[in-house]
């Protein structure tokens, strides 16, 4: 069996690090003419030991902690719902708080210890929690802790699984509510932490505040995503294409954007100005609003609406930077939730207007209002666990925008068969309209689009469901044993010579092609808007080709997401081979002109390169 190397900070960064054959793998694969080639375990493949176990829930457990949060920011105005309750999933805490997945820093603006929340606290279990307010250091950490427990609740109900973080060194995510002074915040992959920035904003002469980041329910957000994405696809972090870090930043800000809907009074306000049309600017689109305008940007940070005069200002290939670049996939994605929206909302319309479906002059009607606001949260909760789950359908590596969108189209269809209300058309509609395409599809329809099985059915047995070993319930994480049993079953299955080219995988040769290593082997629980529940096993497989350009050599990735049914069939094959010599032109005139490849290749040494801040273009 293959050795997990020792992961250091630095190690689990650097995608040329060579990693250990699977002893059994090599021999079996003996001899020249031998059926199957080695394979290996990569880094991550076994679940972090450090991370403490779930906690087997109790009867007299409560379901939820429920915790005062601001719902946008403390700059929002009461009336439009800037003080919410969030329901936090229960799980006993430590003073900090720390729980099993997030450790909150007690250390305060000027580096002084501070008092540890204890959020078990008598008077704080019956209030709820602190009370909103910027002044009192306890409702940061609150806040903090409050909003990351909500929106990993958020994934692991799409995905169906445990999430584990991509650091190995420590257990749990640190968060840090006043990291430093600066108008940023970022989420470090070495050191496991999400550092929030805080800066003061001169407003006149005589009038001052302070923005903290810690207190923006966006942020946080959106930061905690980098986090959670960087532990589903570790190769995510490394920017062969532009389109790699632009899907970092598209997907936080995404979450973040859909996560606004989680609020009633919220939703129910951006309806009542917008009059039921959420494809104008609303504080539901908005992200970041007081942060952007204290850093001097004229508004919020950035907004998922991009249209004027009917048009959107920008499209696929105008920009290149990824905050920029990632603004267009979150207009894509925004417009197709609007305009599935626009189709429900049609049926409320006429009914409250006789059949005409025009709204008469003034106030909607409270009734209207109120069926608004719940259709509208209950499709943004759709979508966000449909940009989720599609994760499981994307590459290993090398992610663009058009295979996103293959991913979206492949998942959703795999869920729910039958489309009445036309939720891929508004994919397809909005990418088409921002030209985003996938490569090599010549009709952007949904069978066109659709991820295709295997050439060839293959069975593996030994990844029948019926001989997993699970620790109880599925989406829990099973034992080392287990996880090395089930990637070997998938290695002898997708090693064997003649069936390398199915999984976008080529014999190694000991010089610059190492062999394939078996990234992760994960459960997926996905239930539908009918309550359907579908099981499958998500594979990831990566190979690694090493390719010089002009004296530079560099590490070309390959492999395959593979998508295995709970019989055991592989169902479906998202490769990229590293034989591809159109995608190897295309990446080495990429790295070429950026310098970011190198860095978080881990080739080149420079600690002041943070990928995941907030805001591009500055310093702490």
């Amino acid at each position: 069996m293959a050795e997990i190397p020792p992961s250091t900070p630095t190690a689990d960064a650097t995608v040329a690090q060579t990693r250990r054959v699977s002893a059994a793998s090599l021999e079996r694969s003996r001899g020249a003419n031998s059926a199957t080639i080695p394979f290996g375990f990569g880094p991550r493949l076994l679940p972090d030991r450090a991370m403490p176990e779930r906690r087997r829930r109790k009867k007299t457990d409560p379901l939820y902690r429920p915790l005062h949060i601001y719902a946008l920011d403390p700059a929002q105005a009461s009336l439009d719902g800037r003080v919410a309750v969030v329901n936090v999933p229960w799980e006993p805490l430590q003073p900090g708080p720390t729980g099993r997945l997030f450790e909150v820093a007690s250390v305060g603006p000027a580096g002084e210890s501070l008092e540890k929340l204890n959020l078990d606290d008598t008077f704080l279990l019956l209030d709820r929690g602190v009370r909103p307010t910027t002044s009192d250091g306890r409702f940061h950490r609150q806040m903090t802790y409050a909003v990351c427990s909500s929106v990993y609740n958020a994934f692991f109900n799409a995905l169906g699984r445990d999430l584990s973080w991509g650091f190995r060194h420590r257990p749990r995510l640190l968060l840090r509510p006043f990291a430093f002074e600066g108008k940023n915040a970022f989420y470090d992959p070495l050191s496991g932490e999400v550092q929030f920035g805080y800066f003061e904003v001169d407003y006149s002469q005589f009038s001052k505040d302070t923005v903290y980041t810690s207190l923006s329910h966006d942020i946080i957000a959106h930061e905690l995503t980098h986090a959670l994405l960087d532990g589903l696809r570790r190769n995510f972090t490394i920017p062969s294409n532009p389109d790699v870090l632009a899907f970092h930043e598209a997907l936080g800000d995404l979450v973040a954007i859909f996560h606004h809907f989680s609020y009633p009074e919220i939703v129910r306000a951006a309806i009542r100005d917008s009059r039921g049309d959420l494809g104008v600017e609303t504080i539901l689109s908005r992200i970041a609003q007081q942060f952007g305008e204290g850093a001097g940007l004229g508004g919020a940070l950035r907004t998922a609406i991009d249209f004027r005069d009917g048009v959107p200002t920008k499209k696929y290939g105008d920009v290149t930077e990824p905050h920029e670049l990632g603004a267009v996939l979150v207009a894509a994605v925004f417009d197709s939730f609007t305009r599935v929206f626009r189709t429900k909302m049609d049926r409320f319309l006429r009914l409250a207007t006789g059949g005409s479906g025009k709204l008469p002059e003034g106030q909607l009607s409270h009734d209207l209002l109120m069926l608004l606001a719940d259709e509208a949260s209950k499709l943004a909760a759709q979508f966000l666990s449909i940009c989720i789950r599609a994760i499981d359908y994307c590459p290993p590596v090398d992610i663009t925008f058009g295979e996103f969108l293959r991913a979206v189209i492949t998942a959703d269809r795999d869920l729910v068969p039958d489309d009445p209300w036309a939720y891929r058309e508004a994919w397809l509609s909005a990418f088409r309209m921002r030209q985003i395409f996938p490569d090599d599809v010549r009709h952007m329809s949904e069978d066109a689009i659709e991820w295709r099985p295997p050439e060839l059915a293959v069975m593996i047995e030994a990844l029948n469901y019926a001989k997993l070993h699970f620790a109880g319930d599925p989406a829990h994480v099973v034992s080392d044993q287990e996880v090395k049993r089930q990637a070997n079953a998938l290695g002898d299955a997708i090693c064997q010579r003649d069936r390398l080219h199915l999984f976008g995988l080529v014999a190694p040769n000991g010089r610059d092609i190492d062999p394939p290593q078996i990234e992760s082997i994960r459960t997926s629980r996905r239930i539908g808007p009918d309550g359907q529940v579908t099981f499958d096993l998500v594979a990831e497989v990566t190979q690694v080709r090493r390719v010089s350009v002009e004296g530079r050599t560099f590490p070309f990735y390959g492999g395959a997401t593979i998508i295995i049914g709970p019989d055991g069939e592989i169902r479906y094959v998202v490769g990229k081979s590293v034989s591809n010599e159109k995608r190897l032109e295309r990446q080495a005139t990429f790295i070429a002109a950026d310098d970011r490849f190198w860095v978080l290749s881990g080739l080149v040494t420079t600690p002041s390169l943070q990928p995941f801040k907030i805001l591009h273009g500055r310093e702490r």
